[in-house]
């Protein structure tokens, strides 16, 4: 059973949650850059939370079902009820401009079936691992359709203003990173109180931003050491950059701050000329918001 690409949009890859524990050997995790959207949209179709899916950002891909599958779009759709649907062999399902957001995810009963690298399947472009081939999908590519469906799909849909702080548009929540003290105090407070642009340069490794450059008490550069998924480096410009999923496994930049783990899905509907600001929390918060998260997932996904 398999789906054929007749158009690959804008940019479209195969991403499930990621490989994380290698990053001591110099590996990103990658994974879904909208972890909610793609585990949602599994349990939709019945599939275990981690199943393979497309990712697609900004323009969604054209594809054609050489089989019947239940399919479900999530992320940044525009439709107000994410929700599973059935299509029909030879059925062309155009998904079109991603609306709301950068990034939409269609995810297929059974899930996709495709070498797994380092026990993932995720697209990790910089380095060619995983997905097809470790690029973007192309006309004329085929997918196999996995057999990974666990349960019958959800019939009601799942709205995702119902998970907590996933549809949020206030500030990102971080907490302190650990170059925090190098910077002046002005600039700590500017960081929190003014609004950031999003630049050009925004893709799945980074989220560059625009403002007027932060200052420093420490001139000295820090050691090269390892970089978490949304930690929040000072560029030598003094204009932060966002490290995103496919993001390097080491850093040299003073981090200021770092995004907390139940915000981090926020990132993934980023888009160019966006605006972000920030919010500094507690790491106590920041515990309480994953916890609220998580525990109203495994309810809405029940």
């Amino acid at each position: 059973m398999s789906v054929v690409v007749l158009e690959g949009g804008f940019l479209t890859t195969v991403q499930d949650l990621g490989r994380p524990g290698y990053a001591a050997l110099g590996v990103s995790a990658a994974g879904a850059a909208d972890p909610i959207a793609l585990r949602a949209g599994n349990r939709i179709v019945g599939n275990p939370e981690g199943c393979a899916a497309l990712e697609m950002t900004l323009v969604g891909a054209t594809l054609r079902f050489e089989y019947s599958a239940w399919i479900a779009l999530t992320g940044a759709t525009g439709e107000p009820l994410w929700a599973a649907r059935r299509v029909a062999a030879g059925e062309t399902v155009a998904c079109g401009p991603c609306r709301g957001g950068a990034r939409a995810y269609l995810c297929v009963g059974g899930g996709l079936d495709v070498p797994l690298v380092l026990g993932s399947a995720s697209t990790h472009l910089a380095t060619g691992l995983g997905g097809v081939s470790g690029r973007a999908l192309r006309g004329g590519d085929r997918l196999v359709f996995g057999t990974r469906a666990i349960a019958d799909p959800l019939t009601g849909g799942v709205d995702p203003r119902a998970i907590p702080g996933y549809a949020d548009e206030g500030p990102l929540r971080v907490v302190d990173g650990p170059q925090g003290p190098w910077f002046t105090d002005e600039a700590r407070r500017r960081f929190e109180t003014e609004a950031w642009d999003v630049t050009e340069a925004c893709d799945r490794m980074g989220i560059r931003l625009e403002g007027a450059p932060l200052a420093r008490t420490e001139t000295r550069e820090p050691l090269t050491e390892g970089v978490p998924l949304g930690a929040i480096q000072i560029a030598s410009s003094g204009r932060p950059i966002v490290l995103f999923v496919d993001h390097q496994t080491t850093g040299g930049y003073p981090k200021i701050a770092c995004v907390i783990a139940a915000d981090l899905p926020r990132l993934g509907r980023v888009r160019p000329r966006d605006r972000l600001r920030f919010r500094r929390v507690e790491l106590s918060v920041a515990r309480q918001a994953l916890s609220r998260r998580e525990e109203a997932l495994v309810a809405i996904l029940a």
